[in-house]
């Protein structure tokens, strides 16, 4: 298969954990084609399909920091492609959205996307929980100062977060004590314009923030914890939390199998559920990672657990 890998710049990918190129990785050993390009590359015009200029068809090396090597480069349409993989990090800007209906367009021509490019704008990852809320802690989504104010009254300890961040970023920790409460608000809400998320906090952080991955509808049957350090809150990779491995417990397939076949059939391949104890508090579905953690500590091949299903998903495409 020729597939393009829609990301950022293979010159800034971490291979030693970096999951697209775990995805990379795998497919290549099945010989199938690699081209990479970044969002910035597609373009529409009147009259044409939607192409990737300057996408490069690589070959990978073996060696980590050099770890491609450039086969070609020019003007590739997505249609003519037999599978385009979406994995441009976050943040969900308006960059990425526009670029989603690039990609949607490009879908009409006849390409595949993964994940379905209508389905990353219907399910932004802090928000996509709100369908789910017999599996999520208490929420408030809300601009009102007032509105966090109370909440923080009922549930005393809470956690508030901007709804564009990402890897932990511009989150807060708030006590019994509401102490810098009205600053971190301000600080978040920007005076009412925008909006953001509060949550009860969750003492099982201290256990860890566990990614579950879901691959066309099916949990891996490891998640990853991302333990918080030392005074930390945060569990992220990314913030210094450390990862690891571990079974899935019964509540966390319970919500993985609730959850799966209903994204999947929304055309969302891959996804990762963040669950804190026993509650669902986000929904991954532009790049979700941890693969190489996971493989690397377990021995569960998640690389080629979506490389079958891709292979897969883009079989009953050509069936259809």
């Amino acid at each position: 298969m020729k597939l393009l890998f829609v990301a950022d710049p293979l010159e800034v990918f971490k291979t030693t954990k970096d999951t697209t190129f775990a995805m990379m990785r795998e497919a290549a050993r099945r010989g199938h084609q690699l081209w990479a390009c970044e969002p910035a590359d597609l373009v529409w015009v009147k009259g044409a399909r939607v192409v990737a200029r300057a996408a490069r068809a690589i070959a990978l090396t073996g060696d980590q920091k050099a770890w491609f090597t450039v086969l070609s480069q020019g003007e590739l349409a997505l249609a003519d492609t037999d599978a385009v993989i979406m994995r441009k990090d976050p943040p969900f800007d308006s960059e990425y959205f526009y670029a989603t209906h690039l990609l949607g367009q490009a879908e009409r021509e006849g390409a595949k996307v993964f994940n379905k490019p209508a389905a990353l704008r219907d399910h932004p990852e802090k928000l996509a929980i709100l369908e789910f809320p017999e599996h999520i802690a208490p929420t408030l989504v809300t601009r009102s100062a007032s509105a966090v104010r109370a909440f923080h009254a009922e549930h005393r300890d809470i956690i508030l977060k901007p709804l564009d961040g990402m890897g932990g970023m511009g989150i807060f920790r708030v006590g019994p004590d509401g102490l810098n409460l009205g600053s971190i608000v301000e600080t978040l809400n920007r005076d009412g314009a925008q909006t953001l998320m509060v949550q009860k906090y969750l003492p099982e952080i201290v256990h860890g923030d566990k990614r579950v991955l879901v691959i066309a509808g099916e949990p891996v049957p490891y998640s990853l914890a991302r333990i918080p350090q030392g005074s930390e809150i945060r569990g992220n990779l990314a913030a210094g939390g450390k990862g690891v491995a571990q079974p899935l417990t019964s509540q966390d397939r319970k919500i993985a199998e609730a959850l799966g076949p209903v994204l999947a059939a929304r055309g969302l391949l891959l996804v990762g559920l963040d669950i804190i104890g026993d509650c669902l508090t986000e929904i991954n579905v532009t790049s979700p990672t941890c693969f190489q953690e996971i493989t690397q500590q377990t021995g569960f091949d998640v690389p080629k657990m979506f490389v079958d299903a891709l292979e897969a998903a883009v079989r009953e495409g050509e069936d259809a």
